[in-house]
């Protein structure tokens, strides 16, 4: 099991390895963990796997598959419910560690855990419908034949989960691609592998050997992952370019993706809005949690010309009492960015927006001290911007927010509509069926209606994106399909077929 070791005079950190075929497995090149809060603290070291670390997970998910498909779905699903057992009792280290490589305050990283566990025992929920197979009747006067549909495993399966809420992502695929007879190797993200790693080679240390792999390391090494012919699936999430290389390097095997990729997520607020507590609440939980580094945050809010000063006063005072802080520090409501590179992309998109005569406000004040340095920004609305604006049509991922008036409801379906992206959008309207009206028009995989965000995801219902936001569904029976093939077996009946030939 993972332990702990002074790795400088600095401190004491946590040391992760590799977990291949039920061993844990230590190499002499690592990863250091950079705080992002912190310039210059190192939080632990990963291990870093080379391409013949690579191999030897896949062949070992590949010895381990014949048989754990053998067994049935609720088999599988008995001895997953025990692999998940206690997952709990370290949950509150798990979240410290998590915070300190990310950056995201400790109750987010908290969540972050329990969110995995959730979406585990949602997915073994699904075993009695997972080998669920129907029959097709015969057609009268036609060939007599029956035909079944059933569903089989695909084999390996390669997960590879972000850094910003790498074991809740991870929560989505994994328990589906294994309640439906896969075994998986999970690539945890290099620069937060610290967390994750740790829980999941826990849960794997109770699974047949093989079943549950988990490799960390540098990119270079990881084709193996995707291109090994006895790769079947890979599964990614992540940002858009990071979808493309992986759909053209799956390409040459004609390997299986389902990729959850980035949004632009609209969220339109028609004239009727209610702008309560309640309500400015979760909008601004929708743009700000994990200081704007959600895939599904609210990243465009189009607001009716009526409303747009009392939904710009009701974030702004939000905004007034954010506490921009070491994650781990009491008080703290808003953490750094996770890499000083994204922190440089959002300031450039703001600085952008102010040269362009926008009217930015900005918040808060920066730490200093020993987080002086640290990949730490102030959160900034955007109010009425030029919608050329990079801004405007580009995930910012960050603290961050352009806010859009608009006149007529037509010209905001069509303002949220016209962007690159589909992951997610939402209705805020007083109105039920305004809300569906306008949210069956919106080009995106989820929809809320007077709500937006990923605690708000209702973690039983398919997930994926449309357009450049993704490929494929998660969660849910439709993500278990997502990890079997469909096999139809017909059976002709002689006796019938002779019956008709006289």
């Amino acid at each position: 099991m993972t332990d702990t070791r002074t790795i400088d005079a600095a401190g004491v950190g946590v040391r992760t390895g590799l977990f291949i075929g039920g061993e844990e497995r230590f190499t002499e090149e690592v990863l250091r963990v950079a705080d992002p809060g912190k310039p210059d603290a190192i939080v632990g070291e990963a291990a870093s796997a080379s391409a013949a670390d690579v191999a030897d997970a896949v062949a070992a998910a590949n010895a381990a598959f014949p048989g754990w498909a053998a067994l049935s779905a609720p088999e599988r699903a008995a001895r997953m419910a025990v692999a998940i057992s206690g997952i709990a009792d370290d949950r509150d280290e798990d979240a410290a560690i998590l915070s300190q490589e990310n950056g995201k305050i400790r109750f987010e990283a908290w969540v972050d855990a329990l969110v995995f566990e959730i979406r585990w025992n949602l997915a073994l929920m699904l075993a009695d419908e997972v080998d669920a197979s129907h029959t097709l009747p015969v057609v009268p006067g036609a060939i007599p034949v029956s035909t079944d549909i059933a569903y089989q495993p695909l084999g390996v399966v390669t997960v590879i989960v972000p850094f910003n809420w790498p074991i809740a992502i991870l929560g989505a695929s994994l328990p589906h691609a294994l309640l439906a007879g896969n075994t998986a190797i999970v690539k945890v993200p290099p620069t937060t592998p610290l967390a994750i790693a740790r829980l999941v080679q826990r849960v794997a240390e109770k699974l047949p050997p093989g079943v549950l792999n988990v490799i960390s390391g540098r990119d270079e090494n990881m084709a193996g992952l995707i291109q090994n012919p006895d790769v079947a699936k890979v599964c990614f999430t992540g940002s858009v370019n990071g979808g493309k290389r992986i759909m053209q390097m799956a390409s040459q095997s004609l390997t299986r993706v389902t990729l959850e990729l980035g949004g632009n997520d609209a969220a339109v607020f028609l004239a009727d809005a209610i702008l309560d507590d309640a309500h400015l609440d979760r909008l601004y939980a929708a743009i700000f949690d994990t200081t704007g580094q959600i895939c599904m945050n609210a990243k465009r809010v189009f607001v009716h010309r009526s409303r747009l000063d009392e939904l710009v006063d009701g974030l702004a005072a939000r905004l007034d009492r954010a506490v921009i802080g070491y994650g781990l520090d009491e008080g703290t409501t808003m953490g750094p960015l996770h890499s000083p590179a994204q922190r440089a992309f959002v300031a450039e998109l703001i600085q952008e927006a102010k040269d362009a005569g926008a009217d930015v406000r900005e918040y808060g004040q920066l730490p200093g001290g020993e987080l002086e340095g640290g990949n730490f920004l102030r959160p900034a609305l955007v109010v009425d911007p030029d919608p050329a604006l990079r801004v405007v049509t580009q995930e910012q991922f960050g603290p961050v927010i352009p806010i859009i008036p608009f006149d007529d409801e037509d010209e905001a379906v069509r303002a949220a509509n016209d962007t690159w992206g589909g992951l997610c959008g939402s209705v805020w309207t007083a109105s039920p069926s305004s809300g569906t009206r306008v949210g069956s028009q919106l080009v995106c995989g989820y929809v809320w209606i007077n709500d937006h965000g990923a605690t708000r995801l209702d973690l039983r219902a398919p997930f994926g994106g449309m357009k450049q936001s993704g490929i494929g569904r998660e969660q849910g029976i439709e993500g278990v399909r997502s990890f079997q093939d469909t096999r139809a077996i017909a059976t002709i009946d002689a006796e019938a077929l002779a019956a008709m030939a006289h």
